[in-house]
């Protein structure tokens, strides 16, 4: 189809980056190797999300890596960022897919079945399943939807299917053996003491 999607898909959140800086966090990343990079901060105003959204687009745009604002397709456009990562709360992806400029990318959250078939049949570039295992990602998880849960997730799309919460480095493999074309990691790159190594780690796990 065209699209392809790096096999990590890191997330920087500030609520979780132990007091570092957004942009001292996406230099680690991308020194490590990443190529695609989300940000998210639900406790940001608009304007701080979109300053701190150009700070970062303009820290990447020679590396190779891809920016992903979530929830804020007007914040993204604005930025010039790569994309939008859309939740279930947040704009339709058809309505998203107005405000954003021709090229930029839409992903989908999904949490049942259900949800992956309607995000297969819009126009979303990939879509994202979870929570694999229980995290603390989120104020409010969904319920878990376990391996075999990700297993008929696959089943129901062709689009890359990116899978979310709980993943570490322990668990990474098995979650690609289940049909994950990417995985989407918070906790275990924000909470290591090196998150270029950890990054690395990460990497060389999901590229072997």
């Amino acid at each position: 189809m065209g699209f392809s999607i790096p096999r990590l898909y890191a997330i920087i959140d500030p609520a979780r980056a132990g007091g570092r800086l957004p942009a001292v966090v996406a230099r680690e990343l991308v020194s490590a190797g990443v190529r695609l990079v989300q940000f998210r901060d639900k406790h940001a105003s608009s304007r701080q999300l979109y300053e701190t959204c150009v700070e970062l687009k303009e820290l990447l745009q020679d590396s190779g890596c891809r920016l992903i604002v979530n929830d804020r397709a007007d914040v993204a456009r604005a930025a010039d960022a790569d994309g939008v990562h859309l939740g279930q709360e947040d704009l339709p992806v058809e309505r998203a897919r107005c405000v954003l400029a021709p090229g930029q990318w839409i992903g989908c959250s999904t949490h049942s079945p259900g949800q992956v078939v309607e995000a297969d049949r819009s126009s979303a570039d990939y879509i994202a399943f979870g929570p694999v295992f229980p995290t603390t990602g989120k104020e409010n998880p969904d319920p878990v939807v376990g391996l075999e849960g990700l297993r008929q997730a696959r089943r129901l799309t062709a689009k890359p299917l990116v899978a979310i919460g709980g993943i570490t480095l322990r668990n990474a493999q098995e979650v690609l053996a289940a049909g994950a074309d990417s995985l989407a990691v918070i906790g275990d790159l924000l909470k290591a003491p090196d998150v270029q190594e950890r990054a690395r780690e990460f990497l060389s796990v999901l590229e072997s």
